[in-house]
């Protein structure tokens, strides 16, 4: 059979979900006999399903190797297919069952921290006030994950901060504008000022999101240029958080700019602006490139981005202002 051939035969295969979870059991384990007892199934079937599978495909899935096993450049396919396929089996699951309590569809959306604070509560009310019959759930992930869960069909909608990620097959629009802000101590040295350049805060201890997140990313990025350590002391998981510490004297933090307002009125804090070209920053909404949306998709994308969100637009080439790779 010619190569180009190849993957209009691949469909006509017949593949059962014991085995494909079987080989995402492997992967994940890096073990065939872990693999085997995670899905419970005896080491002697699971070998077998493992080499039926590869003589159908025509390709290894892993290597073996003196500490287990390894995916191939084909096993990392397969298994990238295979999470789609848990994820969309799982929506499929869950959006059936809940057309008996009356619900009409079921909306995964993904969100950056930030997006989460800054702008995205008043328009998912919206959105469920005049689609009543969509559940909408929402989970909250860096940038970079939310741009994964998207690809891989774990969310249906991710919006996050720029850059968008190379080699996810997304089509992304543009969503709202947000400002970073500094947030000082009452008592700061800095406090003083109205506004500060970035380099200001180097020399002081830096209070902040995890590593992975866009805000941290901006700052380590823009530290590196200028030749300069990231102070980043102490690293929580929510605003509230980070404004105690600020409020304690634990150090200054960079975050979105309503939110730091919101946060002075209810701790012992100043809002700074941060006097940097890359404190603009731009919030992006992504779904999975496909011709039509499933409808509830298409709604929330015109309410959040308007009609013109129809014509889905690749944005891979996009770089955020801090020049960074990660979100």
């Amino acid at each position: 059979m010619a190569a180009s051939s190849l993957p209009l035969a691949i469909p006509a295969m017949r593949f059962d979900l014991v085995t494909l979870n079987l080989v995402l059991a492997i992967a994940e384990t890096r073990s065939i006999t872990a693999g085997a007892a995670r899905e419970h199934l005896a080491l002697a079937a699971a070998s077998r399903r493992l080499s039926d599978i590869e003589t159908r495909l025509g390709v290894k899935l892993f290597e073996r190797r003196a500490r287990g096993v390894e995916p191939t450049e084909a096993g990392h396919a397969l298994v990238r297919h295979i999470r789609s396929l848990r994820a969309s089996l799982h929506a499929l699951e869950s959006e059936v069952v809940e057309f008996s309590r009356g619900v009409k569809g079921h909306l995964r959306v993904a969100a950056n921290a930030a997006s989460i604070a800054e702008t995205l509560p008043r328009d998912l009310a919206a959105f469920s006030r005049a689609n009543a019959g969509v559940r909408v759930s929402l989970e909250d992930l860096s940038s970079a994950e939310v741009q994964q869960a998207v690809a891989e069909g774990r969310a249906d909608v991710g919006i996050f901060v720029a850059p968008v990620r190379d080699g996810l097959d997304l089509a992304v629009h543009d969503y709202r504008r947000g400002r970073l802000a500094v947030l000082v101590p009452r008592a700061h040295p800095l406090g003083r000022r109205k506004a500060v350049r970035f380099e200001a805060l180097l020399d002081h201890d830096i209070v902040g999101l995890p590593i992975g997140t866009s805000v941290h990313e901006a700052m380590l990025a823009h530290a590196e240029r200028q030749g300069r350590m990231l102070r980043a002391r102490l690293q929580v998981r929510g605003f509230d958080a980070i404004a105690q510490l600020v409020e304690a004297g634990l150090g200054v933090a960079v975050l979105p700019a309503t939110v730091a307002d919101r946060l002075a009125r209810l701790f012992e804090v100043k809002v700074l602006g941060l006097d940097e070209p890359w404190a603009e920053r731009q919030y992006l909404i992504a779904v999975r490139r496909q011709e039509v949306q499933p409808a509830a998709v298409q709604r929330f994308l015109d309410a959040l981005c308007g009609p013109s969100a129809g014509a889905a637009t690749s944005r891979n080439a996009r770089q955020s202002p801090s020049g960074g790779s990660k979100s």
